[in-house]
């Protein structure tokens, strides 16, 4: 299979969802993705059990804040160059590419880097969804290292880096972020192909075309929403999914504050305006919580979507006035062990409490 022109819209509208309101503007990736394929040919999608076991294989990713990755997006050159430079630090080119999320542009920044450097693209990812930080991945929870790790930027200014850990990764490359405008290109956890496939969310780019493709064929029947969650009934990760609230948002606090957007959104219900939703975020939302019972939380994913078309909306696109509806989902078996809560539950981004299956919250 080959990624097509065609096929971009629906992963974009895909991974706008399992953004969970973040990773950045996806339509932003679209258009760099359109504009790679166009010039260089769709890049070949394949799935991990192609890999050979000693394939060379790294992620590719936009890091920053999401409102700033909208207006200072990737140049090209930029994604040549930290693969490269991965690749000279190792002694050795990669075999293929994979994402390290799909939600968000960095769904198909990989597109865009695998049609531009002529490698195959693997249907995966290591998290089903968007997270803010780099070791908030299965690669990092099950024993792949971050590092050697390039960030470039626009500039084609470039940092190597080698840390003891994935959080010290993170921490260092949040800091040169900072210093590079907040956009920046990383390429990073180079694994050999038997590790991806021990490690990996896989099929998450397949899923976020299918995930646009309902949404698409669900306007043209009337019932969007309706035929979103049915799709995601049929898939493997995202089946136990659920509508948590139809209302109009009322507030909206959010500001970039050390490289993340951060705030809470409230909405009231349409049809009883006693029942009110928080949702915080970190980039990405991280809790709902009805009338100040949480009805979903992290790593399980929270998505607002206009309720006539079924649109996903990120964080930095929320608007007072917007009527929305709130569906959550289950996430993939692999995020919600003990060892994955341990690196991206609930206690990982300051909430005190612990986390509980959607399917188990009333």
């Amino acid at each position: 299979m080959k990624v097509s022109l065609d096929d971009l819209p629906d992963i974009a509208t895909g991974a706008t969802f399992l953004g969970t309101g973040g990773g950045g503007d996806p339509y932003i990736g679209r258009l760099l993705a359109m504009n790679a394929i166009k010039e260089f040919g769709a890049p070949e999608l394949i799935e991990p059990d192609d890999l050979d076991d000693d394939a060379l294989v790294f992620t590719i990713a936009m890091l920053g804040a999401p409102t700033v990755l909208g207006e200072k997006a990737a140049c090209g050159d930029d994604i040549d160059l930290a693969v490269e430079k991965l690749a000279q630090r190792l002694g050795r080119q990669p075999d293929a590419l994979v994402g390290i999320e799909i939600g968000g542009i960095n769904s198909l920044l990989p597109v865009m880097a695998a049609a531009r450097l002529g490698l195959p693209l693997v249907n995966a990812d290591g998290m089903g969804r968007a997270f803010p930080e780099i070791q908030m991945v299965t690669f990092n929870v099950y024993g792949i290292s971050c590092t050697p790790l390039s960030v470039t930027d626009d500039h084609l200014t470039s940092l190597v880096v080698d840390t003891k850990d994935a959080k010290s990764a993170e921490d260092l490359v949040r800091v040169a972020a900072m210093q590079l405008g907040l956009s920046v290109i990383l390429s990073s956890y180079p694994m050999s192909g038997a590790d991806l496939k021990r490690t990996a969310v896989k099929g998450t780019l397949t899923m976020a075309l299918e995930i646009g493709r309902a949404i698409t064929q669900g306007r043209n029947d009337g019932r969007p929403v309706e035929a979103l969650i049915d799709y995601l009934r049929t898939t493997t990760y995202y089946n136990e999914c659920k509508q948590l609230f139809d209302g109009k948002v009322t507030d909206i606090k959010r500001e970039t504050t050390q490289g993340f957007n951060v705030g809470a959104c409230q909405l009231v219900s349409l049809s009883d305006p006693c029942d009110v939703m928080e949702i915080s975020f970190q980039n990405e939302h991280l809790v709902a919580r009805l009338n100040g019972k949480t009805k979903c939380i992290v790593p399980d994913l929270i998505c607002l979507v206009d309720r006539e078309t079924a649109e996903p909306v990120p964080v930095d696109g929320l608007k007072y006035g917007q009527r929305l509806k709130v569906i959550a989902t289950s996430a993939a078996p692999i995020m919600r062990t003990p060892e994955s809560l341990a690196v991206f539950g609930p206690h990982a981004f300051g909430l005190d409490e612990a986390f509980v299956p959607l399917e188990q919250i009333e």
